[in-house]
């Protein structure tokens, strides 16, 4: 048992030990990933503020409200074609 408790031990200050001697990271590296993430992160900004750009482009074309125009004028003449087929049709089939 007391083999084992020094044995314990000695891995216990090997392993302090070990940890003392850890290099710190390089802050040219350090700097590089932070200018990767940055290149990333502005990338990111640029496309989304397009996005918007885009979108409030969309909307001050009124798009909405011309396709519901053209919806609008469209459902009228179909209907009036419609009562004018209608209309044909009960002529032509009341005559006979």
């Amino acid at each position: 048992m007391r083999t084992f408790l020094v044995f314990a031990v000695l891995i216990a200050l090997l392993a302090v030990g070990a940890e003392s001697f850890r290099l710190p990271r390089d802050a040219e590296e350090e700097g590089t990933v932070t200018r990767v993430l940055d290149t990333v992160k502005s990338y990111y900004d640029q496309a989304v503020t397009k996005a918007s750009e885009y979108l409030e482009s969309i909307k001050g074309l009124k798009l909405e409200e011309k396709a519901k125009n053209l919806f609008d004028e469209t459902t009228t003449a179909v209907k009036t074609y419609a009562i004018i087929f209608q209309d044909q049709a009960m002529h032509m089939f009341q005559s006979h």
